[in-house]
């Protein structure tokens, strides 16, 4: 759970965290699948740790590989919604567009790692592995709100039947989410927060364009108010 609530960007940050833990953790361990791990707040038998880690040789994402091979080997991630871990938020544009072009670019550096695991999964039944692979296919929170409006209004204007689905499919995402949200984080401050959207979704269409070499360098995700750079 977010530490620090004092930009408007780190809120929506917290909000984004707990929509994670609804859905792809306590939501998934609910329904008897792992949850998704990461980068903190992790807990690990040392022994299993120490044995995965010698086979993981990621410099960004590397909760990703973590995650995949634990899986693969058809080990069970579990969930613990009452244990609070403090996470700082980030608090400016620059640091979100950091942050989140070097998971863009671990998602899809592991989906093409693992892929070819899939039919084997299938096999063994191991629909856990299937499932967290499928999520590394699932276009980011961001780009998926902002793209699915922007087609709404566009067929709006050049085909208002076929419009009416994609506003449709929108509105369900939006109530998705909000149901994701707890009641805690609804708040002035929130719908204030929801102003900065629309440029930290140019900022994501950016960094789809900007992922070359990404995977491959460490990219320091500074969380400080006066980081700028």
């Amino acid at each position: 759970m977010a530490k620090n609530l004092n930009t408007n960007l780190s809120v929506l940050d917290a909000v984004s965290e707990e929509i994670n833990n609804s859905i792809f953790r306590l939501g998934h361990a609910n329904v008897g699948l792992s949850a998704a791990l990461i980068g903190s707040g992790m807990a690990f038998g040392y022994a299993l740790f120490k044995n995965i880690m010698l086979t993981i040789d990621a410099v960004g994402g590397f909760d990703r590989a973590l995650e995949l091979s634990l899986i693969k080997e058809g080990k069970r991630i579990y969930y613990l919604p009452e244990v609070d871990v403090l996470d700082e938020k980030v608090q400016n544009h620059a640091n979100f567009s950091n942050q989140r072009r070097r998971w863009l670019s671990a998602q899809i550096h592991y989906l093409g790692r693992f892929i070819g695991d899939v039919p084997a999964a299938i096999l063994k039944g191991n629909w856990d592995f299937c499932d967290k692979v499928f999520q590394q296919m699932s276009i980011p929170r961001i780009l998926l709100l902002g793209m699915t409006f922007v087609i709404s209004l566009f067929l709006s204007f050049v085909a208002g039947g076929l419009a009416i689905k994609w506003w449709i499919l929108f509105v369900v995402l939006i109530v998705a989410l909000l149901l994701a949200i707890p009641s805690s984080l609804f708040s002035k401050q929130l719908v204030v927060a929801l102003f900065e959207l629309p440029y930290s979704f140019l900022l994501m269409l950016r960094n789809l364009f900007r992922l070359k070499g990404a995977n491959k360098k460490f990219i320091h995700t500074s969380h400080g108010v006066e980081d700028k750079k």
